[in-house]
């Protein structure tokens, strides 16, 4: 029989609990509410450290109200000193004092951590100032067990303009980062690519002619997390969340709104009778 949920904090999880240090999406497709829903998708608790609010659709972002830091850090700190936590993820942080507020608090907590370096939104609008992405890798990538960025942030962390995933995960390890997994929702080739250090592995992805791809790479992150919340290996885990994700495009709700509709990660679930 199962065990009882896994714990997961700023992150997002699965299996297990998490508290995702991420953005809330008034649209609900992506950050905090794609978190928590993957979550859910992977029988796990979800926990929350929202950093900052967007007023945000399926065709862009139209404002950012970033939370104070020390209102960051008192989130995480309640979440975990209470409940605890067997994984973490972040997401979207925004700027310079959120990521340094979410570092000081997951640095002495040593838990398996997903780092998903959110920079530009599927609608284009920038998620990450770029006086932020020096923070980002000099303060969170030694903390993370895995970084997971799409093809273009990849290229954009790196300074390198190839496709070749397995040299940017090498470049990425390079930086700091114990292991990096390249999505494979860009680009010609459609794989996930991960580099533990060591070893490469590609897990091949389908891709899905739907305009529904609004959250993937927060569904994808925090599955990844579950996994590792749950004890799967990284391997394991990268694997589980291409289904994951895989699956939410798949049924993604491409008639919801004007843009590019949200993935749909429950869409199993069975509605209770009356």
């Amino acid at each position: 029989m199962p065990g009882p949920p896994a714990r997961s904090t700023d992150a997002r999880s699965c299996h297990n609990d998490r508290d995702p240090a991420a953005s809330s999406d008034s649209g609900g497709g992506a950050g905090i509410q794609a978190d928590l829903k993957a979550f859910a998708r992977c029988g796990a608790h979800g926990m929350s450290a929202i950093v900052a609010l967007t007023a945000q659709n399926t065709l862009g972002v139209t404002a950012i109200h970033e939370l104070p830091p020390s209102f960051v850090r008192a989130q995480i700190d309640a979440v975990l000193d209470d409940i605890g936590a067997d994984a973490a993820k972040t997401g979207m942080l925004f700027s310079k004092p959120l990521i340094e507020a979410v570092a000081d608090a997951l640095a002495p907590r040593n838990l398996p951590l997903v780092v998903d370096p959110v920079m530009v939104a599927s609608s284009g609008s920038r998620l990450l100032l770029p006086d932020a992405v020096g923070t980002l890798i000099a303060r969170l990538f030694p903390l993370a067990t895995v970084v997971t960025p799409n093809l273009p942030e990849a290229q954009a962390l790196t300074e390198i303009a190839t496709e070749d995933r397995a040299k940017l995960a090498e470049a990425l390890v390079a930086m700091g980062a114990r292991a990096a997994l390249v999505t494979g929702g860009h680009g010609a080739e459609p794989v996930d690519h991960l580099f533990d250090g060591s070893r490469h592995l590609a897990i091949p992805v389908a891709r899905r002619r739907i305009a529904a791809t609004h959250g993937a790479g927060c569904t994808h992150s925090a599955a990844l997390a579950a996994g590792l919340a749950a004890g799967l290996s990284l391997a394991e885990a990268a694997q589980q969340a291409a289904v994951v994700a895989g699956d939410a495009v798949a049924h993604g709700l491409s008639g919801l709104g004007g843009g590019e509709g949200p993935v749909h990660v429950l869409h199993d679930l069975t509605p209770p009778s009356s």
